[in-house]
């Protein structure tokens, strides 16, 4: 079992920079892919990006090259640093976990951050 929650959301201005974190629980978080996604109003999940147990990771097209992925397994934890915000960068942000390194469906999910771009 693992618990996921995220902080770091907030209210900031187009080109402004936040990093997002996701704190777990459980012994095993090491063993997990783990990702980040959002959700804007009246739109549908959208995949960011994903970081496997060893560090290997993999974007999202709208975010390639804005967002970094990165993880603290000594500190079960997972961070998003975003840079360069833009107005549709805006949304709830979750992180999620899951057993299987590269597919699947995602186990386990955070409550979400909000964060809000400002033109």
């Amino acid at each position: 079992q693992v618990q996921l929650v995220e902080s770091g959301g907030g209210l900031v201005q187009a080109g402004d920079s936040l990093r997002l974190t996701c704190a777990a629980s459980g012994r095993t978080f090491g063993s997990y892919t783990m990702g980040w996604f959002r959700q804007a109003p009246g739109k549908e999940r959208e995949f960011l990006a994903l970081i496997t147990w060893d560090g290997e990771g993999y974007y999202g097209n709208s975010v390639k090259g804005r967002f970094t992925i990165s993880r603290d397994n000594a500190k079960n934890t997972v961070y998003l640093q975003m840079n360069d915000l833009k107005p549709e960068d805006t949304a709830v942000y979750y992180c999620a976990a899951r057993s299987n390194k590269w597919s699947g469906e995602y186990d386990y999910w955070g409550p979400g951050t909000q964060v809000t771009v400002s033109s």
